[in-house]
């Protein structure tokens, strides 16, 4: 197992754990449920931990993917900036969440108005989530960059 292996196996754990913490997050709301929004803010900070390794280790990618024909450099130092930018955000959303479990602990009530915070938060997390994921499947998946068009000749057509 390579340093690609390892990032791949650990950079849909931040995404997908923003999503499911989102709509839990959603959910406790909706249905004014005080322990599954805790719930929520504990995944939010599950997540953010997921998303240290998961930036950490690309590092170890990039060397492995530099030495694969075709690989642009440009692809992979965008995918890295734009990993970074999702990695504070989404240090940034645990923070908050721990924030405001700890409020909602000491009975505080600006803890409703860091709830509000932490959806916020969670929402540039998922934008930034999805550029991220998004521009590290650009870096090998030249069929999902913008401008792609298929090799003449490729076209399926229907008979």
């Amino acid at each position: 197992m390579n340093g690609a292996h390892i990032h791949l196996m650990l950079n849909h754990l931040p995404i997908v754990g923003m999503v499911f913490a989102t709509l839990v997050l959603l959910a406790g709301f909706l249905l004014n449920n005080s322990t599954v929004k805790h719930t929520a803010l504990a995944l939010f900070v599950l997540t953010a931990i997921t998303a240290v390794p998961a930036y950490l280790t690309g590092e170890g990618a990039e060397e492995v993917a530099e030495g694969i024909a075709g690989i642009s450099d440009q692809h992979i130092h965008h995918h890295e900036d734009e990993g970074k930018v999702f990695l504070i955000v989404s240090i940034l959303t645990g923070v908050l969440a721990l924030a405001t479990f700890w409020m909602e602990r000491r009975k505080n009530p600006v803890s409703r108005l860091t709830y509000i915070g932490v959806f916020l938060a969670a929402g540039a997390s998922l934008f930034m989530g999805q550029k991220t994921g998004s521009s590290g499947g650009e870096i090998r998946h030249t069929e999902i960059r913008s401008g792609a068009t298929a090799v003449p000749g490729t076209e399926e057509h229907d008979d």
